[in-house]
């Protein structure tokens, strides 16, 4: 069974950076999966940040594009995920999820296409 834990969650003050780590568990051939980032913050929508697909294409959300940055070491069945100058707005309890499959590059932000998920971790963002 495939589990994902997520870590690197903290609290950090407007402009700061923070790596998310996402390590997955259970498979032996993490190239066969698409995996994203999603966030939630109180009273909102999730919302997916960031995905890459098993040919490599990312996509990322508006809200978030050139100051994120999804990444991948195959090795270590972990997924990254690179913040900088990061906002208030970016407060949210940011999820991983996999998908064993192709996703397409226009529902890699979409919740749908994954069928595992993390339990998530939080980040905070003070101005």
């Amino acid at each position: 069974q495939v589990q994902l834990v997520e870590s690197g969650g903290d609290s950090v003050q407007s402009g700061g950076s923070l790596r998310l780590s996402c390590a997955a568990s259970g498979y032996t051939d993490g190239s066969r999966y698409s995996m994203g980032w999603f966030r939630q913050a109180p009273g909102m929508e999730r919302e997916g940040v960031a995905g890459i697909n098993t040919y490599g294409a990312t996509r990322y959300a508006d809200s978030v594009q050139g100051r994120f940055t999804v990444s991948q070491d195959k090795a270590k069945n972990t997924l990254y995920l690179q913040m900088n100058v990061l906002k208030p707005e970016d407060t949210a309890v940011y999820t991983c999820a996999a998908v064993g499959d192709w996703v397409d590059w226009d529902s890699l932000l979409s919740a749908s296409p994954y069928t595992i998920w993390g339990q998530g971790t939080q980040v905070t963002v003070s101005s």
